[in-house]
């Protein structure tokens, strides 16, 4: 009996045998397989955008000396005198907002990282809102601490600095929006002199939410009266309006922060600016750091990324950081091993704290505690 001459490479039970050495078997496609999509997974993790933001310590600055060879406090129309040490302001680098984009790698980074928080893009950045105009807020809050600051400095030496309260922008949805223009002064209210943006807010707020109040401005040199409808905001009667501050300043003092934005050097500019304007060295030579934002009234107001701040401060060589009383809760268990920090919640606090400093009474100063 013959049989069938066979091809080679076949079988005539079982069919083709697997002989081509340029074939893959099932395993290694699927390895490959698997590769490919590693690879795809870890390029869109670069690729795609998240909505965090992540707070990194930032550099810190001297303000009693120089920026980019600029000195950064200089004052005309008064007699200034040396100074030395460092009373240094901090900062935040903030990854992410519009324009820029937090990946998945970024995330895990900062995850590893004790010093860098990862938090929601809305918490800082609205949504809708450009990189231009988040630059255009910051700039306008830096100048205005600056403006706060150099008051209260001026006003602690004695100085005299008067306030104009301003309409520093109208809500479109304001009741009164058509009578109220940005840049008015106010003078009065119901008829009654004021003199600062709290006395507007009594004021108003005296009123019931849908009652007229009067309000005495002076608009382009000129004075108008309007009665604007109140409404509710808060539980309280508002007219719609955000107060600004215009200070009519007897010093010509100038602050060059360079690039950096926000008000919360403002306590510590407010320190330098006093310190060039009085004799001796306000520091002692002692390098402090600190943070928080200055009201034209002298006090201390609370700011973002304190964590990052304190460690800023510490890797920039200070030993003493001067901590807004409103921060108190996020400082504590966060502080730096080598770096003291000291409670302060009034330009005369944060004085007075320095004081102590330099002359080494700083043992009874008060710091965070739980």
């Amino acid at each position: 009996m013959s049989t069938a001459p066979q091809t080679p490479g076949t079988s005539p039970s079982s069919g083709p045998l697997l002989t081509d050495p340029h074939q893959l078997s099932r395993r290694s496609v699927a390895s490959l397989i698997g590769f490919f999509v590693a690879i795809a997974l870890g390029a869109l993790s670069v690729m795609v955008g998240l909505p965090y933001v992540i707070m990194k310590p930032g550099p810190i600055t001297n303000t009693l000396g120089t920026l980019s060879g600029k000195q950064l406090i200089t004052v005309s129309g008064a007699k200034t005198y040396p100074t030395q040490g460092a009373l240094d302001f901090t900062t935040v680098r903030i990854a992410g907002g519009p324009g820029y984009r937090v990946t998945v790698w970024d995330l895990l980074t900062a995850a590893i990282r004790p010093s860098e928080d990862v938090v929601d893009e809305e918490l800082y950045f609205p949504k809708g809102i450009t990189g231009k105009q988040v630059e255009e807020e910051s700039t306008a809050e830096m100048v205005d601490s600056q403006q706060e600051a150099i008051a209260v400095a001026l006003k602690a030496v004695g100085q005299k600095v008067t306030e104009h309260v301003v309409v520093a922008q109208v809500a479109k949805d304001a009741p009164s929006a058509s009578l109220i223009k940005a840049g008015d002064e106010i003078v009065s209210v119901d008829g009654k002199a004021i003199a600062d943006s709290a006395g507007v807010r009594d004021g108003v707020g005296a009123h019931k939410p849908g009652e007229t109040v009067a309000l005495g401005l002076v608009r382009d040199g000129k004075p108008v009266t309007v009665r604007a409808t109140t409404r509710e905001s808060d539980g309280r009667a508002t007219v719609g309006v955000f107060l600004g501050i215009r200070f009519e300043f007897p010093v010509d003092v100038k602050i060059n922060a360079g690039d950096v934005g926000g008000p919360s050097a403002g306590t510590m500019f407010s320190l330098a600016v006093y310190d060039t304007l009085t004799p001796g060295a306000l520091t002692g030579g002692q390098q402090i750091a600190g943070t928080g934002t200055m009201s034209s009234e002298g006090k201390v107001g609370p700011i973002g990324g304190i964590r990052q701040k304190l460690v800023g401060a510490h890797d920039g060589g200070a030993r003493w950081f001067l901590a807004p009383a409103e921060n108190c809760d996020e400082v504590v268990d966060h502080v730096p091993d080598g770096l003291r920090v000291v409670r302060i919640a009034t330009f005369d606090e944060a004085r007075t704290a320095v004081e102590a400093i330099a002359a080494k009474r700083a043992d009874s100063l008060p710091t965070c505690t739980k």
